[in-house]
């Protein structure tokens, strides 16, 4: 993809997360930007997946164009007037915390109940062995039981995410009704629930306090209230939680291995969930 030329003061700056910041065209209603603080080819690879995920009626903004502002990359895409995160509702919110925990619990229910085409989508398994094989933080040995249990999980050609955190589930309201759509899905691929569900319990539950409130605009104690909820609604009532707990917080592990690729360091409190686990 050939990027077009923008000037980037042609957009007000409206957030900001670990990969890139988010703006709105100054003078169309109907423009919001990403662009990326590094790595050029990560914006056109989401671009490329946001393309396909949309074709296939999968909720989420429709992308546009690959930009440049000379420096950086970006993809445009549809804009969602009066947008809110689920994270950023919570914290505005915390009252709600349950009901918006359903709402993203069903959303990715629905997601994790859709078949992909697998000559399309990269599988989850093959991204995590690429991870794991770069990965410089990890022992040989450590290496390997983490690959046996990747290769070890079930494989299915379930739609996944690849990033669950609830700030990439927004919605937009139309009269009084909130309409849900995922975001950021440069990471998305397919196979066992468990590898998004990991993420959700590792936003909810293992940051410490102050990144809970810069990132997700809530108190840790919200965000384990946003993951009791959400977890009963996507199991169910008469699920064993003790026992999907065990296996949640092996995948929120795993999910250090694409932390760990953003921020070029260990991540102790989640590589934790495997110590005495898998290795």
């Amino acid at each position: 993809m050939k990027p077009t030329l923008i000037d980037l003061n042609d957009y007000v700056r409206t957030g900001e997360g670990a990969n890139g910041a988010s703006y709105d065209h100054r003078t169309d209603p109907n423009i919001m930007l990403k662009m990326y603080m590094r790595n050029f080819e990560a914006a056109e690879k989401e671009l490329e997946l946001a393309q396909k995920v949309y074709a296939m009626g999968i909720p989420t903004p429709e992308p546009g164009d690959l930009v440049t502002d000379g420096s950086r990359m970006g993809i445009r895409f549809r804009r969602l007037p009066g947008k809110r995160s689920y994270s950023r509702a919570c914290g505005d919110e915390p009252e709600r915390a349950e009901e918006y925990a359903k709402e993203f619990a069903q959303l990715c229910k629905k997601l994790h109940a859709i078949h992909v085409d697998t000559t399309q989508f990269e599988s989850v398994k093959v991204r995590l062995y690429q991870l794991l094989e770069k990965n410089p933080f990890f022992t040989a040995e450590q290496k390997k039981s983490i690959h046996d249990f990747i290769a070890a999980a079930p494989d299915t050609d379930y739609a996944l995410h690849g990033d669950m955190q609830f700030s990439n589930g927004i919605f937009i309201e139309e009269n009084g009704v909130r309409k849900p759509y995922f975001i950021d899905l440069g990471d998305f691929s397919y196979g066992y629930y468990m590898f998004d569900i990991g993420m959700v319990y590792l936003c909810c539950c293992l940051n410490d306090e102050q990144w809970t409130l810069e990132q997700y605009h809530m108190t840790n104690a919200t965000a384990a209230r946003f993951w009791d909820a959400f977890a009963q609604e996507y199991f169910g009532p008469d699920a064993d939680m003790q026992q999907i707990m065990k296996e949640v917080k092996i995948y929120a592990g795993l999910k250090t291995l694409i932390i760990e690729r953003d921020t070029h360091c260990p991540m102790p409190q989640f590589r934790a969930m495997l110590e005495g686990t898998i290795y």
